[in-house]
């Protein structure tokens, strides 16, 4: 008989349920089969989203009510100012139906009226402090963090005071595992959009803290890396993992000839959202696509 701990015989389970369980580990008769890992926590979302003039937001929308979890969102809620009726016209009718469930980031385009105001009126508490829009919550013993990368109109320095605040909430933590996430993404091979350097603090602090994962949007795209220093060095043991999931609805755009180091996967020709499962000391993620499309990007990965 071959003998596991509780630990591993959970990511052998996590690990059956996403195919990938003949990479990790030998079969089991069926008499030593894995008993069943606690019930994840499901993170579910994108960015780039309400859009009048794509139906991709209408997609994605139908992927989110068969995916039960907290949905989160990864900035530009509504095309293509953030204004309450583009709120009210292009992102109410789809997404809307899971806003009593979704924990909103805000982006650049929520930002273009009254420096978000409809954003923050249309969330209401969910979207933290107006003005703001920085804040916390935890899930199945993890912690979340949502932050503005609007650093044109928010102070991202590392002196900042949302630098500051978030210093604090991870030095308070007694999480093991941490998931990160704000609209501009450090690492890209986008061509509309470069890596934004600006948030570059954010993630040093994050590094510096040992946390999992960061999502961004903003390039209308799907992009997973492996996990990096904030250098975007290869660190196999402690890097944080970026997810590019700027394919909620508004649009795709495409990748530049030269592709980031350390870009593992990437996709540009499906709007889908990014499921995350988040389990006491794993993750697993798929990315999900509507029916018809063939890319398809999951995985499992520990807990630093």
């Amino acid at each position: 008989m071959v003998h596991r701990s509780p630990r591993a015989r959970r990511l052998l389970f996590a690990a059956a349920g996403l195919g990938l369980f003949a990479a990790l580990a030998p079969a089991q008769p069926a008499a030593n089969a894995a008993p069943a890992a606690e019930e994840p926590a499901v993170l579910v979302g994108a960015g780039d989203i309400g859009s009048c003039l794509s139906d991709g937001d209408e997609a994605t929308a139908k992927l989110l009510d068969r995916i039960p979890g907290t949905v989160f969102t990864l900035g530009d809620n509504a095309y293509v100012a953030g204004t309450a009726e583009q709120f009210q016209k292009c992102y109410e009718p789809y997404w809307g139906r899971h806003k009593d469930r979704t924990r909103p980031a805000i982006g650049n385009h929520d930002m273009r009226t009254d420096n978000g105001g409809p954003y923050y009126d249309y969330f209401g508490d969910a979207a933290g402090e107006k003005d703001k829009g920085w804040y916390s919550y935890e899930l199945n013993g993890w912690q979340v963090l949502v932050l503005n990368s609007t650093c044109d109109l928010v102070d991202c320095e590392d002196d900042s005071e949302q630098a500051d605040w978030l210093r604090e909430e991870l030095e308070s933590s007694d999480a093991k595992c941490t998931v990160a996430m704000w609209h501009h993404p450090l690492f890209t091979s986008g061509w509309k959009h470069g890596a934004d350097p600006r948030v570059k603090p954010f993630f040093q602090l994050l590094y510096d803290h040992g946390v999992e994962i960061v999502l961004n949007g903003h390039n209308h795209h799907y992009e997973r890396f492996a996990p990096q220093t904030p250098d975007g060095e290869l660190d196999k043991e402690n890097g944080v993992r970026q997810f590019t999931v700027g394919t909620g609805g508004g649009g795709l755009n495409g990748f530049s000839k030269t592709i980031a180091a350390n870009s593992r996967a990437r996709n540009a020709d499906t709007f889908g959202v990014l499921k995350l499962s988040l389990y006491q000391d794993f993750y697993t993620w798929k990315f999900v696509s509507p029916t018809g499309s063939t890319f398809q990007d999951q995985g499992l990965a520990t807990c630093h």
